[in-house]
C-alpha cells in the first residue's frame, strides 16, 4: 500500500500553551479504514484538525505523498483531504447551492449529472436538489455535509463524530454509506467516533489517543480484543459498559 499522509512527532497546543498533542507520529496508507477512539480531551478533533491543515503543528511535520504541508497550497490540501464535521453548517441556498460551494472555488461547474450522482451516493433522492437545505432533517444535512466534501474529489476523508447527533437509525445509515465510500471506492478514511461499537465495527486500522498521546496503533481487531496498554483496557472496558443498555 501506498503512504498517503505522515505525521512525524507532531504536537500542539492551546492559546494557554497547555498541551493538546504531544509527540503524535502515525502513516496513513492509502485505501485503509482507521478509526480514532480515546477518552474525551484526548485531543481526536484536534488532530483531525491538523491533518486538515485547519491549523498548523506547534513542532514535528506533516507530509502529503512525501511532500511537507508547508510546502502544499493550503486549499488545495483541503481538496485533497476532506473533513467532515460533526455538526453540518448548511449554507443558504438550495442542496445544489451547498454542493457547488468547493467546486465554484476552483472555478470548476457541476453538471446536473455530477449533482445527482453525489446525491446517488449519499443515499439522497435527487428531487431534493432544489430543496432549501436548511429545511432538511438532520441525517438529509449530514449526507449533504458528505456529498459537499465528496464534490471535491478528497483522496482522504476524515471524519468527526459525523453519527454523533444523529438519531440511531440515521447514524447506521450513515455509517453504511462510509462503508460503501470504502469498499466501492476505496477511499482512505479517518474515522474519529466516541461509539466504541461502530469503531469497532467499521475500522480496519484503530489508533487510540489518551493524554494527547497516541498510546496503541494496531488492526482493530488487536486493539479492541487484546490491547496492550493499560489505558486502552479500561477505556474500552467502561465505554462498552455504558453503551449497554439498561433493562428495566
Amino acid at each position: 500500500m501506498k503512504k498517503l499522509i505522515a505525521i512525524e512527532n507532531v504536537s500542539k497546543a492551546n492559546q494557554q500553551g497547555v498541551p493538546i498533542l504531544n509527540g503524535i507520529s502515525a502513516s496513513v496508507m492509502q485505501g485503509e479504514l482507521i478509526t480514532i477512539i480515546g477518552p474525551s480531551g484526548s485531543g481526536k478533533s484536534t488532530f483531525l484538525s491538523l491533518i486538515n491543515r485547519m491549523t498548523d503543528p506547534d513542532s514535528g511535520t506533516l507530509l502529503f505523498k512525501n511532500t511537507p504541508y508547508i510546502d502544499l497550497d493550503v486549499l488545495e490540501l483541503r481538496r485533497k483531504i476532506g473533513l467532515v464535521f460533526q455538526l453540518p453548517t448548511m449554507l443558504a441556498g438550495t442542496v445544489r447551492d451547498n454542493l457547488m460551494i468547493g467546486p465554484k472555488l476552483v472555478q470548476r461547474e457541476l453538471s446536473e449529472l455530477e449533482i445527482e450522482h453525489l446525491l446517488e451516493q449519499v443515499g439522497l433522492s435527487k428531487s431534493l436538489k432544489d430543496q432549501d437545505a436548511r429545511t432538511l432533517s438532520g441525517g438529509q444535512k449530514q449526507r449533504v455535509s458528505l456529498a459537499r466534501t465528496l464534490a471535491n474529489k478528497p483522496e482522504v476523508l476524515l471524519l468527526d463524530e459525523v453519527t454523533a447527533s444523529l438519531d440511531p437509525n440515521s447514524s447506521e445509515e450513515i455509517e453504511k454509506l462510509i462503508q460503501q465510500l470504502h469498499q466501492q471506492e476505496g477511499k482512505t478514511i479517518l474515522w474519529v467516533s466516541h461509539n466504541l461499537k461502530q469503531a469497532k465495527k467499521v475500522g480496519q486500522t484503530t489508533w487510540v489517543l489518551a493524554g494527547g498521546k497516541m498510546i496503541e496503533q494496531g488492526t482493530t481487531n488487536e486493539v479492541f480484543n487484546s490491547p496492550k496498554h493499560t489505558v486502552t483496557k479500561e477505556f474500552i472496558a467502561t465505554s462498552f459498559e455504558k453503551e449497554e443498555p439498561v433493562i428495566q
